[in-house]
Order: C-alpha cells, then sequence, then structure tokens
C-alpha cells in the first residue's frame, strides 16, 4: 500500500464550502446518458483496463450525496451497507443510488435516497454543485452531489439497506497524506484503488475515489 503525497495542503474548515460554490456548478454532464461520451474519471484512474470493461455494459445512470456536515470542524456522513444487499454489500458508501425516471434531475434522486436510505431531511441540505461524473467498474455512471448540511438532523436509517451511518472529519478525507493505493484480486485480475482507513473503517473503491476526485477538483 502507497500513500499518496502532494505539496498543496487543503483549507481548513468552513473555507470548503465557499471553495465549493466557487468551482462546482449544476450543470448535468452529457456524459451521464449519452453512450457516445465516456466520463474522464472514475475507478479507471488508477486502472485503465477498468474504462473498457465498463464502456461495454449498458450506461446505468446513478446519483450520490456527499453530504459534508457543518459543524465547527466540518465532517462527511458516510453510510455502511448491510450485508445482504445485491450489489456493494458491507461496503462504505455516499447515500445514493439509481436515478429513477420519476426523478427531476439527479440532485433530486440524490436528495430522494438520502431520505429513503437515512431519513436526512432535504430541507436541511443545501447543494453546492456537481462533482466530476464518475465511472465505475461495474458500468454505473455516477453523478455526486456536493451539499451543506445543518447539524440538526435527526436519522431514520433504513435497515434493508443501512447497517449504519457515521461521520469522518472533513479535514482527514481530504488530507493527501491519507490517500493510499491499495491493490487486490478483482475477477481474475489485480486491481489498484484509492483507499481512506479510519480506525475500523474502510473506505475504498468508488468511495475514495470520488473523495480523492473532490480533493483534486478543489486544492489542485
Amino acid at each position: 500500500m502507497d500513500a499518496v503525497s502532494e505539496t498543496r495542503k487543503p483549507v481548513p474548515g468552513h473555507e470548503f464550502f465557499a471553495l465549493a460554490r466557487r468551482k462546482l456548478d449544476m450543470v448535468v454532464p452529457a456524459a451521464l446518458t449519452d453512450p457516445d461520451v465516456s466520463p474522464l474519471r472514475g475507478d479507471h484512474d488508477l486502472e485503465p483496463a477498468l474504462r473498457v470493461i465498463a464502456d461495454m455494459r449498458p450506461i446505468r445512470p446513478a446519483a450520490v450525496l456527499i453530504p459534508v456536515v457543518d459543524r465547527p470542524e466540518p465532517t462527511v456522513l458516510l453510510t455502511l451497507r448491510t450485508h445482504s444487499l445485491s450489489n456493494h454489500a458491507g461496503q462504505i458508501a455516499f447515500p445514493g443510488g439509481r436515478i429513477d425516471p420519476e426523478d427531476e434531475s439527479p440532485l433530486a434522486a440524490a436528495l430522494r435516497e438520502a431520505e429513503e436510505e437515512i431519513g436526512l431531511d432535504r430541507r436541511l441540505v443545501e447543494p453546492l454543485g456537481y462533482l466530476d461524473l464518475y465511472l465505475s467498474g461495474t458500468g454505473y455512471r455516477i453523478l455526486p452531489t456536493v451539499a451543506r448540511v445543518s447539524p440538526d438532523f435527526q436519522l431514520r436509517v433504513n435497515p434493508a439497506e443501512v447497517a449504519d451511518v457515521f461521520e469522518v472529519p472533513l479535514a482527514f478525507v481530504m488530507g493527501p497524506e491519507n490517500h493510499q493505493r491499495h491493490t487486490r484480486e478483482w475477477r481474475g485480475m489485480m486491481r489498484t484503488y484509492f483507499a481512506m482507513p479510519f480506525g475500523d473503517r474502510y473506505i475504498w473503491g468508488v468511495t475514495a475515489g470520488i473523495l480523492r476526485n473532490l480533493y483534486e477538483r478543489l486544492y489542485l
């Protein structure tokens, strides 16, 4: 495992929200649904062969919420998926899922999923902008919404989908010294991916890749 080192450190605290508002927008990228346009970012950032695998799969538009809780020291709200789910069981994830035909936008899908999964009241969520579209190795085209969340929430976890909800300091996940590259066997091939172990929480794969992308988009 290798840590990723950068010479530039992220700005602390609430300056994050101002930076996100300035650098992000709410324009939906064409690559979310256009088969002729492939997302630039994704699991293939560290494993180029995964782009070929993902591009061969049907397009699966999805949306997730990156909920940054506006505490004196901001945190990121994450979920632990139950072991009974058919996809990504037992993994750490953002609230989110597939975009349904009745969803007005990827933002609407992310807010709906956050309400369904953890009972996060959308009235406490201030969208700051979409992050770059992220292509997973399983073919999902994931559009993350970065959002400021009021700390006054009371969550209601859906036990069929979520085993636990927890917060990780924003400073930790935005610290490049905590961005590690791990390697493991996946479907008969060796795969390299980002990981951000936090205590007994193993943040890796798509979730860590999206957080790494957030760091690069805002601070590099």
